[in-house]
């Protein structure tokens, strides 16, 4: 019999879908039996064995891709399971029927609720980068019109400006907002910010959290600039700061729609823990408004109601005219709403808490090596769950080698200029970061 919307939703609360069911042990001493017992969120160990991570592994390299703890695999399974029984059916009843039953929706709503909005401001995205681009091309600069960014920012951040001022003739513009990362001052970089921006500046583009050094931005300083230099402008040339936000994204506790950006684009295959190829963008209504669809949605019915009829779409843009089109892995996105479920009922104070403390450990271990150069500020709330770093004698490339022998789950910052990182999660012990920390203190 084919599950329905409401059977699946019904088969989804927390209550049910936490429990481990199958789940092996996830570490040696740590977990125990924890696995063959009933989620309890305040539980570290019971935390970790929701994940089907390998434990011969320390993995520390938590913000690449997320291992989907129990709750998010059950309702990936039970989507899949629906599709596979009656495709047809499934998708129509629960993507393309009446309005309520559609399950994007509830995606949304649980989205909205984590970053502090309304559903109607979310966009549904398969990455950061997507969401990025889908910003950048959807706006429209004039000829003379820039984009202001840092020379901090990760590769799909650079090239979705590039391309957009590509197409519409602007120009745009990077500066440094430090020097050194290890002696990263949010107040010089906020004061270099405000000194940078010029009367043709229509976009600053930032990254919350820099996966290249640890360093992670005062957004909400830096939205106070912004809304400073908009008083003496018309709206139609108001300054729009545009954040990527995904390495903060589940791993700091602050709600994206308090902190003042126009545009925030995350993944939530990341540090949310949702499935793999999901992502999202959030806006108040009056800044979606500003774009153009790039891709054609198949979210909501006014777009296509439109092309039946022979007209243009009635209204402003709305987020879901901006959630691309075609099929999805809808198993996928769906089950993104479990992620956050599950992040909720732990507590994003808590896990913020642990991500600093273990990270921090890190730092502080680092820190007191010769042999090594820490590149992530020491200060908590200067940097997330980043832990970046340089060993005298080896390349980065060679410290990541050496620590995955000695089974520990490292990375190299994809950049010009390289370092070793680490990335503490809620999957982590302090016994991982003691073992990490003696394998790179014997490399001296």
């Amino acid at each position: 019999m084919p599950l329905s919307r409401r059977a699946i939703l019904a088969g989804s609360g927390v209550a049910a879908s936490s429990l481990a069911l199958g789940a092996p042990q996830a570490s040696a001493a740590p977990v125990s039996d924890a696995a063959a017992r009933p989620f309890d969120p305040h539980d570290w160990r019971s935390v970790r064995a929701q994940f089907l991570l390998d434990p011969s592994y320390a993995h520390l390299s938590n913000f690449f891709f997320a291992s989907m703890p129990a709750p998010v695999r059950e309702a990936l399974a039970r989507y899949r399971r629906g599709f596979d029984e009656n495709p047809y059916n499934f998708l129509d009843d629960n993507m393309f029927g009446r309005e309520e039953d559609m399950i994007w929706r509830d995606v949304c709503a649980a989205a909205a609720e984590y970053v502090g909005g309304r559903p109607e401001e979310i966009a549904l995205t398969s990455s950061t980068t997507m969401g990025l681009a889908l910003i950048y091309n959807g706006l429209t600069l004039r000829p003379g019109q820039e984009i202001l960014t840092t020379t901090h920012e990760f590769y799909p951040h650079h090239e979705s400006i590039r391309l957009a001022a590509l197409r519409s003739g602007g120009s745009t513009r990077k500066i440094p907002l430090y020097e050194s990362s290890f002696r990263y001052r949010p107040e010089e970089a906020v004061a270099r910010i405000r000194a940078a921006i010029r009367p043709h500046t229509r976009v600053l583009g930032v990254t919350w959290v820099h996966s290249g050094t640890g360093v992670r931005l005062p957004i909400r300083q830096i939205a106070d600039v912004v809304r400073d230099v908009n008083r003496q402008r018309d709206d139609a040339d108001r300054l729009l700061l545009v954040v990527d936000g995904v390495h903060g994204f589940g791993a700091v506790d602050e709600e994206v729609a308090a902190m003042g950006c126009d545009f925030f684009a995350a993944g939530t295959h990341k540090w949310i823990l949702g499935p793999h190829g999901t992502g999202l963008v959030w806006a108040k209504p009056e800044n979606w408004a500003l774009l153009t669809p790039t891709i054609p949605s198949i979210m909501t019915k006014e777009p296509q109601d439109a092309w039946r009829q022979n007209r243009p779409p009635n209204g402003p843009t709305q987020a879901s005219w901006i959630s691309p089109g075609g099929f999805f892995a809808y198993e996928h996105q769906w089950a993104v709403i479990e992620a956050f479920r599950f992040i909720q009922r732990i507590g994003r104070r808590r896990i913020h808490d642990r991500i600093a403390e273990l990270n921090g450990a890190l730092k502080q271990g680092l820190a007191r090596m010769p042999h090594v150069t820490l590149h992530t500020p020491v200060r908590s709330e200067h940097s997330a769950g980043f832990v970046c770093f340089d060993v005298q004698g080896h390349t980065p490339k060679e410290v990541v080698r050496i620590l995955r022998e000695r089974r520990v789950v490292a990375s190299g910052t994809p950049y010009a200029v390289s370092h070793a990182r680490l990335s503490a999660g809620i999957v982590n012990f302090p016994h991982e970061i003691e073992k990490t920390l003696a394998i790179i203190n014997g490399l001296k």
